[in-house]
């Protein structure tokens, strides 16, 4: 499965849920509106932050959700590149694995 593949099934997934549990998902997405735009943190250093602890935390959805948004908010593969590798600072070899699904998916996504 491609990681374009995934991140719809993901948000698919998402989608259930916020039917699901519309009165808790919406509190969700009231702190996602919160942090997305720009303040003292670029959104974009926000996203390439929320890909860090995705990575960290070994969530693939995470990752794949938050690539996204940082590359519509202008992230380039050095970016990435440098997160991925605060990432393995910070959480060690798990992080190699999905420090390099994140890459991946980075040439993925950004391929035109």
């Amino acid at each position: 499965m491609s990681y374009k593949d995934a991140n719809h099934e993901m948000r698919q997934q998402a989608i259930e849920l916020y039917k699901a549990a519309p009165e808790t998902m919406q509190g969700f997405q009231s702190i996602l509106k919160s942090v997305k735009s720009d303040g003292a943190l670029p959104a974009k250093v926000k996203e390439l932050m929320a890909v860090l602890v995705g990575i960290t935390s070994r969530c693939e959805g995470c990752i794949l959700f938050h690539l996204q948004n940082a590359i519509r908010h202008g992230a380039t593969r050095a970016e990435v590149i440098e997160t991925i590798c605060v990432a393995v600072e910070m959480g060690g070899g798990p992080s190699t694995v999905f420090g390099g699904k994140a890459l991946a998916a980075y040439d993925e996504f950004a391929a035109k």
